[in-house]
């Protein structure tokens, strides 16, 4: 093959000029992906020739070289892993088919501190040796190919790069760098051995260099021809709890997971019995941006006898906890297990049970002992651990004692247990609100009689709360009750004289609630006196097992079909309003006004704002 000129990618060429020009006060990193890069190549290798042992060639031993030629100013990282074909370099180098290329640019312009971990995230990580170098040389050739067909990728990181056939008698790929004048400081072994130590010292393979001694007569520091291992290259979930430092957790949690805070909470064990395996995993502290995204896994990486599987094995983690991260390595797995097997196997079923139960037993040991921290936590990844009260039957009575609510009596951070412990003497039910926003739950009318005789109600404002509550009925014995829905019981809380009122108010207003009825026929299913509100003329309900108001306006904005049910309008016989309906000259536009306004108040939207304006305008002006 002569030497060919291909264009990149244009996602590529602007991720490329924001790489270089953005990512500059954290020049190192590109160390760091450039080795990750090279392990991942190498844990290729070794899946592949489990079906093909031929991959291998005469070089059954894996490891990472890390070299430099000060005079040339060069920085060559090699591995000897599965390699690439030409149509592989093609491809690999020169474009980026991945569907959060564009999501990447917009966070990286929009960032002020220019996040370097952003290009682990989004896989762009070959692209960060333009940070240090004008050029980047890839001479490369896949295993199982002969020598002849090497191939040799050339780009100066602008608008195009070169691609020619070159012997290479050895498999593995070459990343050369060609520094800018600059950045002489990456031709100093101490410096890329500081790096290495700080960024990938939990690398499994050998991370090598050319050892450096002192050399007396000539008063200088001396590159002898003689490679020595600069990382512990022991994979660190193997090691014992007691053998690692709470700085080499946190260390290791940042490299898999690509962020730059430590970690909320992680556990490590070594689970041995009907299934024998080791799991390292860690709850992050901040919600990383594709969180809502169910399908986006890779949060769990799978290794069976320390060798790597595959980076999202979302059979070993419940989707709901897709945020925790880590490694799980399996003893019991076969070493070509493939996602379909995950999906069957008993032994992943189990281990999948046991995690979760691990991440579980976590995020009780921090409620129960941080609870500043878990706080943070119940901010960051609250609703989406209500996803499991419905998906996690057996989990469920665990996920419903770690949920967090806001209430009447406090903005954020209010448990069941912390609920039920302030029940009144009487009280029989949890009861609580949905809506759109706190601030909308907390002007709903129909809280006014409870907080008027100090009962406590839930304010859940989550787009999965709706969800959740179809599946959670009670907690702890007490049933989880709308202040929305049917008629009003507040059972022994309400006395026996209250009843009586509600009664005889009921009965006198008889003829006025027919004539609303009458009036709001194609707007109400129907019209009563109610003893839940206080200070408002009306509100509007459903009936008891009824869709609420709030998940049917959801469903419509999410474009789905929302059963169509008039609701139920509850009018307060104390209110003056109401009063002066009894002898108004305009009953319907006052009837379709208290309508309108109970709408208002729950959060809805008018369907025909004009004809309120108009009504509005009429009453005004009369």
């Amino acid at each position: 093959m002569s030497k060919q000129t291909h264009s990149f990618q244009a996602e590529v060429q602007q991720i490329l000029h924001l790489v270089t020009h953005s990512l500059y006060s954290n020049k190192e990193i590109f160390l760091r992906e450039l080795v990750s890069n090279a392990s991942d190549a190498c844990d290729k290798l070794r899946f592949e020739a489990l079906d093909n042992a031929a991959l291998y060639e005469d070089a059954p031993n894996l490891d990472i070289r890390v070299f430099f030629d000060a005079d040339a100013k060069t920085l060559t990282l090699r591995d000897n892993g599965i390699g690439m074909s030409a149509e592989e370099a093609v491809a690999h180098l020169g474009t980026i088919a991945k569907s959060g290329t564009r999501e990447f640019m917009a966070r990286l312009e929009g960032d002020q501190k220019k996040d370097a971990n952003l290009i682990g995230q989004f896989g762009v990580g070959f692209y960060s040796g333009f940070i240090v170098a004008d050029r980047m040389t890839v001479e490369t050739r896949r295993a199982g190919l002969p020598a002849d067909q090497g191939v040799r990728w050339s780009s100066t990181g602008t608008g195009d790069f070169e691609v020619e056939a070159i012997v290479k008698p050895e498999r593995g790929t070459d990343v050369i760098l060609h520094l800018r004048d600059d950045e002489a400081e990456f031709l100093s072994t101490w410096k890329l051995k500081s790096i290495i130590s700080k960024y990938s010292d939990h690398i499994s393979l050998p991370i090598l260099m050319k050892k450096e001694e002192w050399d007396s007569e000539a008063k200088q520091q001396v590159v002898k021809d003689e490679w020595e291992t600069v990382n512990k290259a022991a994979a660190l979930w193997t090691r014992s709890k007691s053998e690692v430092t709470d700085a080499e957790y946190q260390d290791f949690y940042k490299q898999i997971s690509y962020d730059s805070e430590a970690p909320l909470a992680y556990t490590h064990n070594r689970v041995e019995g009907r299934s024998e395996y080791t799991q390292l995993l860690y709850v992050p502290a901040k919600a990383p941006f594709d969180l809502w995204n169910r399908d986006k896994r890779g949060g769990v990486k799978l290794y069976v006898k320390r060798v790597f599987i595959m980076d999202d094995a979302e059979a070993l983690m419940p989707v709901y906890l897709r945020f925790v991260k880590g490694v799980i390595d399996s003893a019991d797995l076969p070493l070509n297990v493939s996602r379909e097997l995950l999906q069957e196997s008993r032994d992943v079923k189990a281990i999948r049970e046991g995690s979760t139960k691990r991440v579980l037993s976590m995020l009780e040991d921090v409620a129960e002992n941080q609870k500043d921290k878990y706080a943070e936590f119940s901010r960051q990844f609250g609703a989406v651990l209500k996803e499991g009260v419905g998906e996690d039957f057996a989990n469920q009575e665990r996920l419903a004692k770690l949920l967090r609510f806001a209430s009447t009596q406090a903005d954020e951070g209010v448990a069941f247990a912390d609920y039920v412990s302030r029940m009144k003497d009487g009280q029989e039910a949890i009861y609580y609100i949905t809506a759109e926003t706190l601030a909308a739950a907390k002007g709903s009318p129909q809280l006014e009689v409870f907080r008027k005789k100090g009962i406590e109600v839930l304010l859940l404002t989550d787009r999965v709360d709706e969800w959740m509550l179809s599946h959670l009925y009670e907690f702890d014995g007490k049933p989880l009750q709308s202040v929305a829905k049917g008629a009003v019981d507040l059972g022994k809380l309400q006395d026996e004289a209250e009843k009586q009122l509600a009664e005889e108010a009921a009965e006198a207003f008889k003829p006025l609630l027919e004539k609303l009825q009458a009036a709001l026929k194609d707007r109400a299913k129907e019209v009563r006196t109610t003893t839940r509100l206080v200070d408002s003329p009306a509100c509007l309900v459903v009936e008891d097992g009824a869709m609420s108001a709030h998940l049917a306006r959801m469903l419509k904005q999410a474009g789905q079909a929302a059963p169509s049910a008039q609701p139920i309008l509850e009018v307060n016989p104390a209110h003056a309003l109401v009063k002066k309906l009894d002898d108004a000259a305009r009953f319907d536009d006052l009837a379709h006004l208290l309508f309108d306004q109970a709408v208002l108040a729950e959060g809805g939207q008018l369907e025909d704002p004009a004809a309120h304006v108009q009504r509005m305008t009429r009453l005004l002006t009369a």
